[in-house]
């Protein structure tokens, strides 16, 4: 498969997933419009002891993002739940999110449920389904996004009106600006590094996918970017229909790094991946370089992947944005349509019997 032949790519993204990856940057802008037209009720205002977001999958990832790019500037902890219950620590005091693009996520139905028992505020964002019927119910802060995105193409919707909540509570400075800039920032990304027009001598996108093609995909970040990494993992499941794992540093130079001997007839078709970010810990740089050298040495693939941009969110984006095209232009090589995910739909089918 030749990535520089357009029409070659439309037999095999028969969905358009890829000029539907193009629209992110526009959807930043329009979830950031979303966030800012939020109207906070009064009773929303108050000591809080702990914010916790509950969501899977797409719904989730936006969570995870959050958490690295302004958890050190929230002065509570912030936890992200994926699961039917939630922590006991949940109570009064808790200011929790209920994220699910379509409205049906059973866990996060469940978790819902157990949050309004408990008497926590919540924020419902949702496309709609019996979560928005709850909500609007119970007179929940409903946050209402465009309907029509497979989830994991919705993730500007998911986490941009959550930061403007946080802005508007008080919890963290306004973002509206580096919200603005990441978006065009990463429109200019795509155009010059990224879209199906740019030749893989110069597109990053398609270089990575044609390493990775055939290959086991091992994905490591800082713990601070960790949800980069997640969703790297992620859009190769997805998208790619495509196995990875991921870890992350320094964690995994306390094990995971040994691991890199067995079995040894397997690992010439692993790649190690490893995402970097100038804002990572000096020691944490450090722990990659000596890290990648060692792998090196023993024959083993890295690829480095740097973020790009001068804020901290343009640089985390842009990680998730490459991850995205990568992903596609994966599913492209391995000649399969990146759009259905048949065994989700399976799945969710045989629970509803």
């Amino acid at each position: 498969m030749n990535l520089d032949n357009v029409k070659e790519i439309t037999k095999v993204d028969r969905e358009n997933m890829l000029e539907l990856l193009t629209t992110f940057p526009r959807q930043c802008e329009d979830a950031l419009f979303i966030g800012k037209h939020v109207k906070i009720n009064p009773s929303y205002k108050g000591n809080y002891a702990n914010i916790v977001f509950t969501g899977l999958g797409g719904s989730a990832i936006g969570a995870d993002i959050i958490s690295g790019y302004v958890g050190d500037e929230i002065d509570i902890p912030v936890f992200v739940n994926r699961n039917y219950t939630l922590p006991h620590f949940v109570n009064k005091k808790t200011l929790l999110f209920a994220v699910s693009y379509s409205g049906n996520t059973e866990e996060t139905l469940s978790a819902y449920e157990k949050a309004k028992k408990k008497g926590a505020k919540v924020v419902v964002i949702t496309s709609g389904g019996k979560l928005e019927e709850l909500a609007a119910k119970a007179k929940d802060m409903l946050i209402t996004i465009p309907k029509g995105y497979p989830p994991r193409c919705a993730l500007g919707y998911s986490f941009i009106p959550s930061v403007m909540v946080l802005v508007k509570l008080g919890f963290i400075k306004d973002k509206s600006n580096e919200i603005k800039k990441a978006a065009r920032f990463l429109d200019n990304l795509q155009k010059k590094k990224l879209i199906p027009g740019v030749r893989t001598k110069v597109n990053m996108a398609k270089s990575i996918a044609g390493k990775l093609y055939g290959k086991f995909p091992v994905i490591y970040a800082s713990a601070r970017m960790e949800a980069l990494a997640t969703r790297w993992r992620g859009q190769f499941a997805e998208n790619a229909k495509t196995l990875s794992s991921s870890h992350v540093f320094p964690e995994m130079n306390h094990n995971e790094i040994v691991g890199w001997k067995s079995p040894a007839g397997l690992l010439e078709d692993f790649v190690a991946i490893i995402l970097r970010d100038k804002g990572d810990h000096a020691r944490i740089k450090k722990r990659m370089d000596i890290t990648t050298v060692i792998l090196r040495k023993a024959k083993l693939r890295v690829l480095e992947v740097e973020s790009e941009g001068r804020t901290p969110l343009a640089r985390m984006l842009s990680l998730t944005f490459i991850a995205d095209f990568v992903s596609v232009y994966l599913a492209v090589l391995n000649g399969t349509n990146p759009t259905p995910v048949d065994r989700i739909t399976y799945l969710k089918k045989q629970l509803a019997k």
